[in-house]
């Protein structure tokens, strides 16, 4: 039993930070002209970068704050349903911890993207 939730919980991870990815992805496409602007008066590269992996990690603290909040939730509606369960703060403190770890490894590629793009290119497109 504690194998089949490890794995449901790798799977939904792995799709959680693909969500992460596609959108960091798009929000790169989005403000090509912005990185553009930023690079052409003086922005670094790490600066672009350093950008990109905020939003990113802010992005997974939002879904690392909902899927806690939400599996309190379906704890507690199974504790008033008369289900024995016991919350461990390790545990829900990993889970969070995952979260926030696999939102900043999918950002790191869209935010190296993000970095890399041409200033002028960037303007122009």
């Amino acid at each position: 039993m504690t194998l089949m939730l490890g794995l449901i919980a790798a799977v939904s991870l792995l799709v959680g930070g693909i969500g992460v990815m596609n959108v960091m992805l798009m929000t790169v496409r989005e403000r090509t002209r912005e990185i553009g602007i930023r690079m052409a008066v003086g922005a670094r590269r790490r600066d672009i970068r350093r950008q990109f992996l905020a939003e990113a990690a802010l992005v997974s603290l939002c879904g690392g704050v909902a899927g806690v909040a939400l599996g309190l939730g379906i704890g507690f509606v199974l504790l008033a349903a008369g289900v024995e369960l016991v919350f461990s703060l390790t545990a829900i403190l990993g889970a969070f911890g995952c979260a926030v770890a696999t939102g900043l490894v999918s950002g790191l590629m869209p935010a190296r993207a993000a970095a890399r793009l041409d200033p002028v290119a960037a303007l122009s497109g």
